[in-house]
C-alpha cells in the first residue's frame, strides 16, 4: 500500500508542479519581456541624449560663425562708411569709372557707331495732307448725315 500512496503523491506532486511551474514560468516570461524592453528604452533614451547634445554643439559652433561673420560684415561696412565720408565730391571728379584710356575708345566707338546725320530742311505746309490716294476722296469731311434710322 505504502507503494500505491507513493505513487498518488508522486503523481500530485507531478501535477501540482507542472501548473506551478506553468504560471511562475509565465510570469517570469513577462518580467523578461519588460526587463527587455526597460533595457531597450534605457539605450535608446541615452541615444537620443547623445544626439541632442551633439545637435546643441553643431548649432553653437554655427551660430558662433555666423557671430564672427556678422561682426566682420560690420567692421567692413564701418570702413567703408568712413572711406565713403571722407571721398568729396571733388575727389569724385578725380576718380573716374573708367580710365582714361577707356573712356577714349568708348568715344571712338561712339563716332564710329553713330556718324553725324546731315540736318533735312524742314518743309513747312500749311494745307492739310490728303488721303493716300493723291486727291481728297471726301472720307473725312465733317458733314452732318442725314439721320435714316427714324420712320416715319
Amino acid at each position: 500500500m505504502t507503494v500505491v500512496i507513493a505513487l498518488i503523491v508522486f503523481v500530485v506532486g507531478a501535477i501540482v508542479g507542472f501548473f506551478v511551474n506553468y504560471f511562475l514560468s509565465s510570469s517570469n516570461q513577462k518580467q523578461r519581456k519588460l526587463a527587455e524592453q526597460v533595457n531597450k528604452s534605457e539605450t535608446t533614451l541615452s541615444q537620443y541624449k547623445l544626439d541632442v547634445a551633439e545637435h546643441l554643439n553643431s548649432s553653437a559652433k554655427l551660430l558662433d560663425k555666423m557671430n564672427d561673420t556678422c561682426q566682420m560684415a560690420m567692421k567692413q561696412m564701418e570702413e567703408s562708411t568712413n572711406f565713403l565720408q571722407k571721398v568729396t565730391t571733388s575727389d569724385v571728379d578725380g576718380m573716374p569709372f573708367f580710365s582714361q584710356e577707356t573712356q577714349d575708345q568708348l568715344a571712338q566707338t561712339a563716332v564710329l557707331r553713330h556718324p553725324k546725320r546731315a540736318e533735312k530742311k524742314v518743309e513747312s505746309s500749311t494745307e492739310a495732307p490728303l488721303d493716300y490716294s493723291g486727291e481728297a476722296s471726301g472720307l473725312f469731311i465733317d458733314k452732318k448725315q442725314p439721320d435714316t434710322s427714324k420712320t416715319s
